[in-house]
């Protein structure tokens, strides 16, 4: 195993002529969470859609598993699991066809995907479903395909984006400790998310990326003793400097509250 499992260093990117990254450096050991935070279009998904491999024209150096992947070897891929923030499932197959699918992509043999998956499902209460469309499927049975998709062929490294969307209370624990027993045996998530009591309370280390740079990196006491407050949302709006909030609350419901002749 790697002293590290994904190094970046000085990625850059621009699109559209605007820059989206600037000059993002990081480094990820083993057995981390990584709660990976920042403000809607700070480059978050495009710093991980690189790591991924699903975009190629940035400058800088990212390792991950200790190669860098701009070599040409996608086999590193194999050892990744990807929960995307916004998925297109292939609503016309099963829940028991599309993880088999998935399960194929990676390598697994078909029989053994489909075994595995069926015990996944019945963890998550699903087992009914198992061969129903996905397309009769609620957004929260959905997520949780998904989730098992990531899982099924056992990656080292986990990307999760906005995991936990449309899940309910008792499923959002059982995530939470999911991830925490992964991470006990060595498995490395980078966990990007809003819900922010959660990103504190299961994160080794929390990265902020505001306008794409890292302007925090830290364990959440570090970050704490960055700033004046105290929960990681509050450390969050005085970070990225947005502290108008009660503000614009009030100016909004002033708003909803006129008479239109009066707006």
């Amino acid at each position: 195993m790697v002293g590290r499992i994904l190094s970046l260093k000085n990625v850059t990117m621009h699109y559209g002529g605007k820059r989206v990254l600037n000059g993002v450096n990081l480094e990820v050991a083993p057995g981390q969470i990584i709660g990976y935070i920042g403000p809607n279009g700070a480059g978050k998904s495009t710093t991980v859609k690189i790591m991924l491999g699903l975009i190629d024209d940035y400058q800088g150096d990212v390792e991950i598993f200790g190669e860098n992947i701009a070599s040409g070897d996608a086999s590193y891929k194999k050892r990744i699991g990807y929960v995307p923030e916004n998925a297109e499932l292939y609503d016309n197959l099963t829940a028991s066809e599309y993880l088999v699918f998935t399960g194929e992509l990676y390598g697994m043999d078909r029989q053994i995907a489909e075994a595995k998956a069926l015990r996944l499902v019945r963890e998550f209460d699903l087992e009914a479903n198992f061969h129903s469309r996905l397309s009769s499927f609620s957004k929260g049975m959905k997520q949780k395909v998904l989730i098992i998709s990531s899982l099924l062929h056992d990656p080292d490294l986990l990307f999760w984006d906005e995991p936990l969307s449309g899940l309910d209370a008792n499923s959002m624990m059982v995530i939470q400790e999911i991830l925490v027993q992964l991470a006990a045996q060595g498995k490395t998530i980078f966990y990007s998310s809003h819900i922010m009591d959660l990103v504190e309370k299961i994160s080794n280390r929390i990265v902020l990326l505001v306008n794409g740079e890292v302007i925090a990196n830290g364990t959440f006491k570090e970050l704490q003793h960055m700033s004046t407050e105290g929960s990681l949302s509050e450390i969050f709006n005085q970070l990225t400097g947005f502290t108008d909030h009660h503000k614009r609350a009030e100016q909004f419901v002033s708003i909803v509250q006129k008479e239109p002749a009066d707006a």
